[in-house]
């Protein structure tokens, strides 16, 4: 039966090895069940950011679309890629699309900004349907779309140091470092990121997810220790100021019922969603799905040999299966669903075949049963920092890939990699690079390098910088 279903012996691979695969793929990017609810919920913020969105029901969600699409894309289109909600995207739905809904007088933001995630993976499916993604993909020039990669990569990287506490706000320079490396919050946050990088470094799979692990082992040790232990080495304005001391609850079991659904499931406005000044968010969080989808896949298909002649098999069927992860995901309670490139990993071993995707989203349905773990890690984000410190370390990788030597180009996309993190903001990052990108290239003499669609992009950008962030 599997073999009728995935091929096997055609792609020169076995069950056992595309199960193994399958695994090695989930605990590459098992980080997300912890960081996914963690992020949409605020609590990975602190209490001033909270959303309102149930960490439980955010956490359901996640697993439930992350298991359901990794099956589809495994058994429709039976790629060995695996889909969960997006890290860039996520932060997006928090930063920009929140308050600016938030701005626009909504009670709950998070109710519409679904709405917004629901809108977008509709578009995205009908265009992946009607075959015409190509033009909504070429209208943003290569090198845009890497600068949109890199800054969000130094967006996520900069908002883990400062989760650990490695970053502080300044009066005076806006940001400084804390040098009180003896804090409990730090000593977590290191001993998470030396691990995970080390087992990276070694080629271990899943060595994102083993730093979280150290991280957490190493911070119910001090929570458990503490105040006993060191005493002479920590001062009591370092242990009372800790988040250790102040947030991390140990769970006192490991396995329980899954929370409850409820709070998120169908809980999106998707009229909301539609008020005309919000109508640029949509578009950004479409184009930041089909940017990580086209490059996912691509990327993807290369290194599990996919592609013909230069091009994607099944690519439809691929794209319409991501398209319609966000909108079921939206409707499910959690921000845009897209195509791993964490799904690398479980190729790299020889993973070749839908059969490895379909492992790793059965794997994710058990994820909800041991929601008291996932609580204890996602309350505390110190341990979840070095995830988001890595995760822009494979972000930012593609910064080598923009042609630096055309002013034209680059130009724009700096201003976007700057704009994002330092701006806080990624609408208000990519707006900078987008308004610019065409304007400099028509006074450049080269208009022609610029599509109408990017035009109307840019417009529309600038409506919103205009009549929505200037009024936040």
């Amino acid at each position: 039966m599997l073999e009728r279903l995935f091929h096997l012996s055609e792609h020169g691979t076995t069950v056992r090895r595309e199960v193994t695969a399958g695994l090695i793929t989930f605990l590459t990017m098992a980080y997300i069940i912890f960081v996914q609810p963690a992020v949409l919920s605020g609590v990975l913020f602190g209490e001033k950011m909270l959303t309102g969105m149930n960490f439980g029901a955010v956490m359901v969600a996640t697993c439930l679309s992350a298991a359901l699409f990794s099956c589809i894309m495994g058994l429709f289109a039976r790629y060995p890629i695996a889909l969960a909600p997006g890290m860039g995207e996520n932060f997006f739905f928090v930063f920009s699309a929140i308050p600016a809904v938030a701005a626009a007088g909504f009670a709950e933001p998070w109710r519409v900004a679904l709405g917004m995630v629901f809108w977008s993976g509709l578009v995205f499916l009908v265009i992946s349907l009607a075959g015409i993604r190509e033009s909504l993909f070429d209208a943003v020039s290569n090198n845009m779309k890497h600068a949109i990669s890199v800054g969000i990569g130094l967006f996520v990287a900069f908002i883990g140091m400062q989760n650990a506490g490695l970053i502080l706000k300044d009066p005076g320079t806006a940001v400084k470092l804390n040098h009180a490396f003896e804090s409990p919050d730090l000593i977590v946050f290191f001993v998470g990121l030396i691990v995970a990088s080390a087992c990276l470094a070694r080629g271990l799979r899943g060595g994102i997810l083993l730093g979280m692990a150290a991280a957490t082992v190493v911070a119910v040790a001090l929570k458990l220790g503490l105040p006993h232990l060191l005493p002479n080495a920590w001062s009591s304005k370092i242990v009372q100021d800790s988040l250790l001391v102040r947030q991390f609850k140990i769970a006192t079991h490991v396995i329980s019922s899954p929370p409850s659904l409820a709070p998120t499931f169908l809980k999106l406005d998707i009229v909301g969603a539609l008020t005309p000044h919000l109508a640029p968010l949509i578009f950004i969080f479409l184009y930041m799905a089909v940017f990580d989808t086209m490059g996912t896949l691509i990327g993807i298909g290369e290194l599990a040999g996919l592609l013909r002649d230069g091009k994607l098999v099944r690519a439809q069927r691929a794209f319409a299966t991501d398209a319609a992860s966000s909108l079921v995901g939206s409707l499910l309670g959690t921000s845009t669903v897209t195509a791993y490139i964490e799904s690398g990993a479980g190729i790299l071993y020889g993973g070749r075949t839908g059969l490895t995707a379909v492992t790793t989203g059965l794997l994710f349905l058990l994820a909800p049963f041991f929601t008291p773990v996932v609580e204890m890690v996602g309350s505390y984000p110190p341990i979840t920092a070095c995830a988001l410190v890595l995760v822009g370390v494979m972000m930012i990788q593609n910064v080598n890939r923009i042609t630096w030597d055309d002013p034209t180009e680059a130009i724009p996309a700096f201003l976007v990699i700057l704009g994002i993190p330092l701006s806080y903001s990624i609408s208000d990052g990519l707006a900078i690079g987008f308004i610019s990108y065409p304007i400099i290239k028509a006074l450049s003499g080269r208009l022609r390098d610029v599509r109408w669609l990017m035009w109307v992009l840019s417009i529309l950008l600038l409506a919103y910088f205009v009549f929505v962030r200037s009024h936040l």
